[in-house]
């Protein structure tokens, strides 16, 4: 054992900086498979040991720039569907906006590997105590990301990659975050277990091992059985797009058209996607005439979406509309309104800028109070309307309230032709099995989908094609521990990175401060 007064020498990058930009670069673009449309998603266990590598080491600002390489290899691929209608500027803003808070959140990272070996350089802690600290630092990357500024963008979450994986059903005991740390961590561990070169000793890999085990044995926490709802789900197919040509309720009339054939059917609430009427019912007597006749010729709710006005305030809403009540019977008001899509910050700041894509933007959408949830004739509904879904507090809260199944509505039409409503619709198979309830993702134009609770689909429609499901959809009560204790999860994680971290910086500058330099590097034994 190296002298316990000894001071451990700080480690020396793993990689010259080039070839560190190198397998960042390489992580990146690697991760970016494990997302839908490829759905590579055991390229995570490549993309993450490539990125940890490259910052092994690292001082300050070298980690900067290898984290911003990273960050914009991810998300230049990963986000490339904003490109889709609006041209480079909004693609390349997002893109290099959040590689910088990648760049920023890379340094914590490389400082754990240089701190926490000043504290503790046996083995077991480089298998156990950094590769956790590592995971807990790279999910509050995803939180810092996720929540700010402006409400955040929590797109591209390790964790969503495990939608078509075995791994999947570990979200239903801690969440995404939680699956998040896990598979960081288990990377970390391996990379630690191969820089220590003791591939002879079977204790090494244990920790490593012991991660793998949970993440690919763990069953999915099992839910309650609560009988079934008949759900119609209809995608009309209309042009919900922002540069679509239309007049004046095309939306609505293609929805109308593709609910026909529903008509007659045993139908308990039937669902429309956002957008899918587009002049706002609670305004508009003719709108509103309209929903009451499809309701009673239907002979069951309707959760439909609309922009409805309030005085001076728009609100992207989600309504439930009766036969012969005073209608609508409830309202959600979407809770995250996209920045820059659906309401502008700062805007005589952006205006500067980018004034006539600003200027697209006319409506600014005020944020929801209230429950993600609708009582449908004594059956609890969950809703999220698009972007919401990314959103681990609106899922939670559903599921609390008393969500039997959780119904989506989502409008993809700017995205025609990307992998954009792929990526959402893995997000919302991980909200089934994270949550243990079904889920109905309905969109305009596709593509749209019935989700068991166990994440996978009962009935589907393909994009741009005019279609409806109709199927018994079951119905799960209980909380999963995901649902029970993620805020406190998350909070566990990245409160305990940050402690961590500020942890072994000050314990590490104290011991180096009294000890001796060492005579050598020296070998990390089993403690």
């Amino acid at each position: 054992m190296p002298d316990a007064r000894s001071r451990p020498a700080l480690p020396r990058p793993l990689l010259p900086l080039w070839a560190a930009v190198i397998a960042a670069a390489a992580g990146g673009l690697a991760l970016t498979t494990a997302f839908p449309g490829l759905a590579w998603w055991p390229m995570v266990f490549v993309a993450i040991p490539l990125t940890l590598v490259s910052l092994i080491g690292r001082r300050a600002w070298s980690a900067v720039l290898v984290g911003f390489v990273f960050g914009l290899a991810f998300f230049l691929v990963n986000v490339s569907f904003t490109a889709r209608y609006l041209g480079p500027v909004p693609w390349l803003a997002l893109s290099i906006f959040e590689a910088a808070l990648t760049a920023a959140a890379a340094v914590p990272i490389a400082l754990a590997y240089r701190w926490l070996p000043r504290v503790r350089n046996g083995a077991w802690a480089r298998l156990v105590a950094l590769p956790a600290l590592v995971a807990a630092l790279w999910v509050l990357r995803e939180q810092l990301l996720g929540t700010w500024p402006y409400g955040g963008f929590p797109w591209g979450r390790v964790g969503i990659t495990q939608a078509d994986s075995p791994l999947a059903s570990v979200a239903s005991w801690v969440g995404v975050a939680g699956l998040s740390f896990l598979i960081v961590m288990a990377c970390a561990s391996a990379v630690e277990w191969a820089r220590l070169g003791r591939l002879r000793d079977w204790r090494t890999p244990l920790p490593a091992m012991l991660v793998v085990v949970v993440l690919f044995a763990l069953p999915q926490f099992p839910t309650t059985d609560a009988g079934t709802l008949r759900v119609a789900a209809v995608q009309g197919n209309g042009p919900a797009g922002y540069f679509d040509q239309r007049g004046r309720n095309d939306v609505l009339n293609a929805q109308l058209q593709a609910t026909a054939p529903l008509f007659g059917e045993d139908v308990d609430v039937l669902l429309w996607p956002e957008g899918g009427v587009d002049s706002d019912p609670t305004m508009n007597e003719g709108t509103a005439r309209t929903l009451d006749n499809l309701a009673a010729r239907m002979d069951a709710p309707l959760i439909v979406a609309a922009v409805t006005q309030r005085g001076d305030e728009y609100f992207n809403s989600s309504l439930l509309w009766e036969e012969d009540a005073d209608n609508p019977v409830d309202v959600y008001d979407k809770r995250h309104p996209v920045p820059f899509g659906e309401w502008v910050p700062d805007r005589a700041f952006y205006r500067l800028f980018a004034p006539d894509l600003i200027d697209l933007i006319q409506r600014e959408y005020t944020p929801g109070g209230a429950r993600p949830y609708f009582d449908v004739d004594g059956v609890g509904v969950g809703l999220a309307i698009c972007f919401d879904v990314i959103y681990d507090d609106v899922i939670w809260d559903g599921a609390q309230d008393g969500a039997e199944v959780f119904m989506f509505q989502t409008n993809n039409a700017d995205f025609r032709g990307t992998d954009e409503n792929l990526q959402q619709l893995a997000f919302a198979r991980m909200r089934a099995v994270e949550t243990g309830r079904s889920v109905v993702n309905i969109s305009t134009v596709g593509t749209s989908q019935i989700i068991a609770p166990d994440g996978s689909e009962i009935a589907g429609l393909p994009a741009d094609t005019a279609g409806r499901m109709l199927e018994d959809v079951p119905l799960r009560t209980g909380l999963t521990p995901a649902v029970f204790a993620g805020g406190a999860i998350q909070l566990l994680l990245v409160w305990g990175g940050v402690i961590g971290l500020v942890a072994v910086g000050v314990l590490g500058r104290r011991r180096n401060a009294k000890a001796p330099a060492p005579e050598g590097t020296g070998v990390a034994e089993i403690d």
